[in-house]
């Protein structure tokens, strides 16, 4: 029986999102589509004082999309 891999990268960051902020990853990542053009450090900036994410957090979630290009 093998074990299930870890999420690795801004993903592992997903469950504590979820559990801390009440919402899932899919809210966050459709809240992420309405800041375009703006850069990382903006949108990251832009969830801390908006939604009251912490930095880490928003920080995954913003590489996260930035890599899907969503």
């Amino acid at each position: 029986m093998t074990t299930p891999e870890k999420p690795q990268g801004p993903a592992s960051y997903f469950p504590s999102i979820e559990k801390k902020y009440g919402q899932p990853i899919a809210h966050w990542l459709e809240l992420l589509k309405s800041c375009e053009g703006m850069k990382h450090m903006e949108r990251v900036n832009w969830l801390k004082t908006e939604h009251g994410l912490g930095h880490g957090h928003a920080n995954a979630l913003v590489a996260y999309a930035l890599a899907a290009k969503l």
